[in-house]
């Protein structure tokens, strides 16, 4: 039995919620930078945690004063670093929001290089949040306006659609789906994992690391048997 052994035979229950927490945001964080493509929305993890930062925040000036006050009658020290527990908090919340942050940006920046693409059907809708939704379908109509009045008024009624597929050229581009990306194996994959276009016929193991396509591991990382580093 190696460490790998050892941590997986940890009672998961075991390890705080918010401990969990910040390592599923962390995981989701390096695969979101990682995939080619928008992966669905973490609704119950981004849920917990934007309140947890929330809690904190909001009343965040209130708690330091009465955490100031409080060393000062005790110690007679006004410098509010004398809190050391204060600064662990603080430290860890600017954790927390940064890892957020950091998710959002890579989360806007596809969808900012693929609006349409995104808001194409629903399945594709499902993959954002409602303000994204929106923020991509306000994009979208900022984006068309600009266009219109500056030259698309020009063109015949016909040519004037950003989406068009007419005679078998599609306007809508999508993300690119084969880019490699580099992938860790977190079990054993029972079926064999094939390339698209190629003979290449993959056996992962756990504890592998490997570079293939998105497309042939996009199933594996969805079940949570391999992961994005």
């Amino acid at each position: 039995m190696d460490i790998d052994d050892i941590l997986a035979s940890v009672d998961h229950q075991a390890v705080p919620q918010e401990t969990r927490d910040l390592q599923e945001l962390t995981r989701a964080w390096v695969t979101e930078r990682s995939a080619p493509e928008l992966l669905p929305w973490p609704k119950p993890l981004m849920d917990r945690v934007l309140k947890r930062i929330q809690k904190q925040t909001i009343p965040w000036e209130l708690k330091s004063n009465l955490q100031i006050e409080l060393v000062e009658d005790q110690t007679g020290n006004p410098d509010p670093k004398a809190n050391f527990r204060l600064i662990i908090i603080q430290t860890e919340l600017e954790r927390f929001k940064y890892l957020v942050r950091s998710f959002l940006r890579a989360r806007i920046a596809k969808i900012d290089a693929h609006t349409l693409h995104y808001l194409s059907s629903p399945s594709l809708n499902d993959l954002l949040c409602p303000s994204e939704l929106h923020y991509a379908r306000t994009h979208t109509a900022l984006l068309h306006d600009h266009y219109h009045s500056s030259f698309l008024s020009q063109f015949p009624a016909s040519l004037r659609k950003m989406d068009d597929k007419a005679g078998g050229n599609n306007m809508v581009e999508g993300p690119d789906a084969d880019k490699a990306v580099f992938v860790r194996c977190l079990r054993d994959v029972e079926e064999i994992i094939e390339v698209p276009g190629t003979d290449i016929r993959l056996e992962m193991r756990r504890g592998e690391i490997v570079v293939v396509r998105w497309s042939a591991i996009r199933e594996a990382v969805g079940r949570g048997d391999c992961e994005l580093i």
